[in-house]
C-alpha cells in the first residue's frame, strides 16, 4: 500500500526532531573515525567470497570510554553476546539476560528520544501514555522470541536480527546494521569490511556521513550490502525503527525521508506483533548533490 506523502512529510517531521534530540550520537573525527577506502563489487547474495576493497578496518578509531560512561550504550552491549547468531537454534533466555533487556530499557526511556518518541506514539494512539506499559511494549516489539527458522524453537527476536546478526544454514548473513556491533566484531577479528556501496553515478560517501552502506564478511559468510547508521545512539535507532514500525499494518514498510543531510529509504519488516528487520538504505546525500 502507497503512504501518502502528508505521511512521510509529517515523518519526515518526527525522525528530524529525534536526530536534534540525540545528544547521545558520536562525532565523527572527534569521537571515532573511520576509513572508507575502496568501493564494493557486485556479490551474490550467500557468496563466501567478495574482493577486498578495504585493505584496513573500517573503524580506526572509537572512543570505547565515551560509549562506557554513556547508559545506553553500556547496557547495548552487555546485550550483544546473549544470542545464538545460527537460525533454527532455539534461544535461551536466562533470567540475567531477561534482567538486562529491561535495564536497557530502563535506560532508554530517560532519554529524550525516547521521551519524545512515546510522546508522540501515545498522542497517535499507537502506544499507552502509561510508561510501564509502553516498555513493555518496547520488549515486545524487540525482545519477544519467534520462529525465523521453522525447524527450530524460537531462534530468533527483532534485536537480535537488526543489532547482533544472525546467519541462515550457513549460507548467508541476516541483519546485523548496528555500527557498535559492528565495530566490536571487527575489533575482534570477526568481521572483515570490504568497502563501501556506493549508486551508480554518485561520487564517495564523506567520512563524516552518519549513515552509509557496507559489504563486509562475517563468519565466513559476505553481507553483499548492509545500510548502516554511523554514530548514532541505539536509542535513536530504537525509537525511529519503533515509530515506522507502529504507524504501518503493512508486511513491509518503506518510507523515503530527509534526515539532516540523508536522504534515506528507511525499511520495516513485520514478524506477527514484532519487528522483523530494519534498516536504513542511503539514497543521497548533500556533499553528493
Amino acid at each position: 500500500m502507497a503512504r501518502s506523502q502528508q505521511a512521510d512529510r509529517e515523518l519526515t517531521e518526527v525522525l528530524n526532531q529525534l536526530w536534534t534530540l540525540d545528544t547521545n550520537r558520536l562525532r565523527p573525527g572527534t569521537d571515532y573515525i573511520i576509513s572508507l577506502q575502496g568501493k564494493a563489487g557486485y556479490v551474490a547474495q550467500g557468496s563466501t567470497y567478495a574482493r577486498d576493497k578495504a585493505r584496513h578496518p573500517l573503524f580506526t578509531y572509537v572512543n570505547e570510554d565515551k560509549l562506557k560512561s554513556i547508559e545506553t550504550y553500556l547496557h547495548f552491549v552487555n546485550l550483544l553476546d546473549n544470542y545464538e547468531t545460527s537460525t533454527g537454534i532455539k534461544e535461551e533466555v536466562t533470567s540475567d539476560e531477561l534482567k538486562e533487556n529491561k535495564i536497557f530499557i530502563d535506560a532508554m526511556m530517560e532519554t529524550a528520544v525516547m521521551k519524545f518518541a512515546h510522546g508522540y506514539l501515545s498522542n497517535k494512539g499507537q502506544s499507552p501514555s502509561d510508561r510501564g506499559q509502553f516498555k513493555r511494549q518496547l520488549y515486545d516489539i524487540w525482545f519477544r522470541l519467534y520462529h525465523r527458522d521453522r525447524s527450530g524453537g524460537k531462534d530468533s527476536c527483532g534485536f537480535e536480527h537488526v543489532f547482533v546478526g544472525e546467519t541462515k544454514f550457513g549460507r548467508e548473513i541476516l541483519g546485523l546494521h548496528n555500527w557498535v556491533q559492528f565495530y566490536l566484531q571487527e575489533k575482534h577479528d570477526h568481521i572483515d569490511y570490504k568497502g563501501y556501496k556506493a549508486r551508480a553515478n554518485k561520487n564517495t560517501p564523506d567520512e563524516d556521513d552518519h549513515v552509509l552502506n557496507l559489504q563486509f564478511s562475517w563468519k565466513g559468510l559476505v553481507k553483499p550490502i548492509a545500510g548502516v547508521f554511523i554514530g548514532v545512539s541505539p536509542e535513536f535507532e530504537f525509537a525511529l525503527f519503533t515509530i515506522i514500525f507502529l504507524m504501518s499494518r503493512e508486511k513491509r514498510t518503506s518510507v523515503e525521508v530527509k534526515v539532516d543531510e540523508y536522504l534515506l529509504e528507511l525499511v520495516v519488516y513485520r514478524n506477527g506483533r514484532c519487528i522483523g528487520t530494519s534498516y536504513p538504505k542511503l539514497l543521497s546525500s548533500n556533499q553528493w548533490d
